[in-house]
């Protein structure tokens, strides 16, 4: 079977977190704009290739306050770093539908390893006659690992922020369309 790209249905797509707030509760956000493509060679998912740019300044906890500060120099500085990029680097069969897709993710021009725990759910023809795939995926990460450090002590002991950072991904992806410039010939 042939080289396919894939790229992401956006609006079939949610790029979410979760983090501790105050030790006890937790904070859930997600990334609303971002572009990724997947790029299959043949059935075998373990041949595949992944990546992924998120736009930071788009972060959406629901508060707005809490959404600039993770914009400003304290976390993302979005004006000096403005995407978090994901490009993996192998993908491991894990059993059944079930991968392991381990990358790279940069994030402030930091660069680390990261694990996504993935599992393809099913490809289908929409009704509207798309091929879809789809896909969740799950990993955890450090933040100060990423040069995310700030935080405030609480009184009551502890601090502000945790330093983990789940991430759950649900995905769909659409055959990629061809540029412009590739239809002109």
């Amino acid at each position: 079977m042939a080289i396919q790209t894939w790229q992401l249905d956006t609006t079939h797509t949610t790029v979410g977190f979760t983090v501790r707030h105050m030790v006890v509760a937790k904070v859930h956000g997600r990334f609303t704009r971002f572009a990724g493509k997947l790029v299959l060679n043949g059935d075998d998912l373990t041949r595949a290739s992944v990546e992924v740019k998120l736009e930071a300044a788009s972060i959406d906890t629901g508060v707005e306050a809490r959404d600039n500060h993770l914009r400003s120099q304290d976390f993302f500085d979005v004006a000096a770093f403005p995407k978090l990029i994901f490009r993996s680097t192998r993908v491991e069969a894990a059993g059944g539908a079930r991968y392991r897709i381990v990358g790279e993710l940069t994030v402030r021009d930091v660069t680390r390893e990261v694990v996504l725990d993935a599992e393809l759910l099913g490809r289908v023809k929409d009704p509207f006659g798309t091929e879809r795939l789809a896909f969740q995926a799950s990993t955890h990460l450090d933040r100060k690992a990423f040069g995310l450090t700030w935080n405030q002590a609480m009184e009551t002991g502890g601090v502000l922020v945790g330093e983990r950072v789940d991430i759950s991904l649900d995905v769909q992806a659409v055959p990629a369309q061809p540029a412009a410039s590739d239809k002109a010939a």
